[in-house]
């Protein structure tokens, strides 16, 4: 059995500080509210050089107003997500899927820039060394194959964070931070479907700000299904931004979690400008079936989870509709 790998620890006081350190320690981690990472250096799922500790970075830790954006500190943690005024004001949604996240001790320490960035998983790969060893590992982690589809060349691990689908359909943007300057991009370019390398930080890089646009008339929610409320990640998940206009759906944007390697937005290209009815939701569901690839990543069947996520979908565009009349 693994134990915790020797590291060095280091707790900068500014984001400058933090990229040196992380420039001069290549194979270092980024260490946010530990909620994810330390788990997984206990299983032996990585073995940095060293952790460098955001949690004393003040520049990381604001939520304010920018003109008609919101901006929010990357290190602000899930519980004063959830309960700050204005995030409860202008992006409920955003309160709903931040209060999903675990327990509610886990929040107080899990950030928002961590639940973004936090490991992809898989029935696999989040298993004891000794397990993992007696099956060669996987190629996500110290092996060559990909046991859930037995393919060499690419890990279907999958993303379960709950904070991104929502983030994607109220068109956030984040600010990143690395050796080369600052870079803003919007949120849905900071993940690539690849379960072993899902990130697209560039080296030394770290998240400094969300930044949210105002929701400009858009109603918006988010369903998660999982089978222990309290603990577990979803088993599939969907968030909805609805505009309505009368009988027609003005606008629509769509993004899942929990069925692929990154969170993804869904195409509604063609069923934006129709009236409501049931061939729209048929629609959805095409399109969410199109963009979601559900394999036996989790404990349940990949069946089951497509068949949630849609029914999630149509559920909640239902709910959306009603409220935006």
């Amino acid at each position: 059995m693994k134990v915790m790998p020797d590291f060095r620890y280091f707790r900068p006081g500014s984001v400058a500080e933090a990229v040196s350190l992380g420039t001069a320690h290549p194979e270092g981690r980024i260490l946010a509210g530990g909620t994810d990472l330390v788990v997984n250096l206990r299983r032996g799922l990585a073995s940095p050089s060293a952790l460098i500790d955001l949690c004393a970075i003040p520049e990381l830790s604001g939520i304010a107003e920018a003109g008609n954006d919101l901006r929010i500190g990357a290190g602000v943690t899930l519980a004063q997500l959830e309960n700050h005024p204005l995030i409860q004001r202008r992006y409920p949604a955003l309160v709903s899927a931040a209060a999903s996240v675990a327990g509610a001790t886990h929040r107080v320490a899990a950030t928002v820039g961590g639940n973004l960035c936090q490991d992809t998983r898989c029935v696999v790969y989040n298993e004891s060394d000794w397990w993992r060893e007696g099956n060669d590992y996987c190629l996500k982690c110290e092996g060559e194959v990909c046991h859930v589809v037995e393919q060499k060349d690419h890990c279907h691990a999958t993303y379960h964070g709950d904070l991104a689908p929502v983030l994607m359909v109220l068109n956030a943007e984040i600010e990143l931070i690395g050796p080369a300057g600052m870079r803003r991009l919007p949120l849905p370019a900071l993940f690539r479907e690849e379960g072993n390398h899902h990130l697209t930080l560039l080296p030394g890089e770290l998240i400094s700000t969300i930044v949210l646009p105002d929701a400009a008339g858009a109603v918006a929610g988010y369903a998660k299904v999982r089978i222990r409320k309290a603990i577990d990640f979803s088993l599939a998940a969907v968030a909805i931004a609805l505009v309505r206009s009368g009988k027609r759906v003005a606008s629509l944007r769509v993004a899942i979690s929990g069925t692929n390697s990154a969170p993804l937005l869904v195409p509604t290209d063609e069923i934006v400008g129709q009236d409501w009815s049931e061939a729209l939701l048929e629609g959805l569901a095409k399109a969410i079936r199109k963009t979601s690839s559900t394999v036996k990543t989790t404990n349940v069947s990949p069946s089951y989870r497509r068949r949630v996520l849609l029914t999630s979908a149509r559920r909640l565009l239902g709910q959306l509709w009603q409220r935006s009349a």
